[in-house]
């Protein structure tokens, strides 16, 4: 073996073992930010899969053998992978609804297409004629044309600009008083991956235009070689923030206080859960001191530096999953969308239409036709 290929093969094994230990590490995290962290540790674990099966090549090991019929392809599966961590991380009240799963359609489409096309080995005789049209056609689609990966990287692209709107409704949704931190990793991590995707794209197009893709594997190595390194730095950044809120909290003025504010804050979530106060569209900063008798003031430093949010974003996040969860029950599906939101506690269409948008990158009508369960 050559020194620069034995050289790309460390990477690639060092990326997957980097991966596999961040992703196990991450997966059984129990910190603040556990739900998202179980999303990017299944995309470290789909990353070290691939570059595995790309590392084992080298060894002649996933082609046209035993190896070759088990390895699968999942490459299109980052991107949801991708979207979902992200809003895990900035949104985390918000639940996985049956519609969410629609996303990872095209994951199913390609392990069915894969297993089609790596089964016809088991037809071909070497001839044209011993492979159907479909199993012909197909074989060539997927092995000498740069198709797969395109898609992949597309995807990328695409849900990676669906989490910067993420972001940015985060950001326009937080009161002045609060000050996103924590996000600039995430912010770097989108753009690595949108400026991956983009080269991606462009190196594979070349080679299949100008040079013999099908063939010339060396020139296709270097981009396996930077998914290694992103892999690694992927996992030990998510291992960095693994205890850290995307929102800063303010400095307390005494531990009595902070004692005080975080007493609130379990009965002002403990409340919204059990008696679901945000579903009153009329529900008010004052309205609520009132109740829980305290100074309105209380109650805004007591989300601001205990839950890191503004009231506005507090109340929004319940009523978003209330909407989540009467979708995906059948007890609603004879309301209209609007006539849900209304019934979460929004209180106007515009209201509801700017939320569903902050908070999901969405607009309301997309929300209803590919997140949440149709009527």
């Amino acid at each position: 073996m050559e020194a620069s290929i034995l050289l790309f093969t460390v990477v690639l094994f060092l990326g997957c073992l980097q991966g596999l230990i961040m992703g196990l590490i991450l997966i059984r995290d129990k910190g603040p930010n556990q739900k998202a962290h179980k999303w990017l540790a299944i995309l470290l674990f789909f990353f070290s899969y691939r570059l595995l099966a790309e590392a084992l090549k080298f060894f002649e090991i996933g082609y046209f053998d035993f190896a070759y019929h088990i390895t699968l392809e999942y490459n299109w599966i980052y991107g949801p992978l991708i979207f979902f961590f992200i809003r895990a991380y900035i949104y985390p009240q918000l639940l996985f609804s049956k519609k969410d799963y629609w996303h990872f359609l095209p994951v199913l489409i390609e392990f069915l297409f894969s297993f089609f096309i790596k089964s016809q080995n088991f037809y071909w005789d070497g001839t044209r004629e011993s492979l159907s049209w479909a199993g012909y056609w197909g074989y060539v689609l997927w092995m000498h044309t740069p198709f797969m990966y395109l898609i992949a990287a597309l995807m990328i692209l695409i849900y990676t600009r669906k989490s910067v709107h993420l972001l940015k409704g985060a950001e326009q949704n937080e009161s002045q008083k609060l000050i996103i931190e924590n996000l600039k990793w995430i912010k770097q991590l989108l753009l690595v991956l949108s400026i991956y995707s983009g080269l991606f794209i462009l190196i594979v197009v070349v080679d299949f235009i100008f040079f013999n893709y099908a063939f010339n594997h060396f020139d296709f190595y270097p981009p396996f070689l930077a998914l290694a390194a992103i892999t690694y730095w992927i996992g030990l950044q998510g291992f960095a923030h693994r205890n850290k809120v995307p929102y800063k909290k303010k400095k307390m003025a005494s531990s009595q206080n902070q004692e005080i504010l975080q007493a609130l804050a379990l009965r002002l979530e403990k409340s919204m859960r059990e008696e679901k106060l945000f579903t009153d569209p009329e529900l008010s900063l004052h309205s609520l001191a009132k109740k829980f008798e305290v100074k309105p003031y209380l109650i805004t430093e007591s989300l601001n530096q205990i839950l890191g949010k503004s009231f506005k974003q507090f109340i929004n996040e319940f009523r978003l999953a209330e909407v989540q969860e009467m979708l995906a029950s059948h007890q609603y599906e004879n309301f209209t969308l609007l006539g849900i939101a209304f019934e979460a506690g929004f209180n106007s269409k515009a209201s509801f239409n700017r939320v569903v948008k902050q908070m999901t990158g969405k607009s309301p009508k997309e929300l209803k036709s590919t997140t949440f369960t149709s009527k």
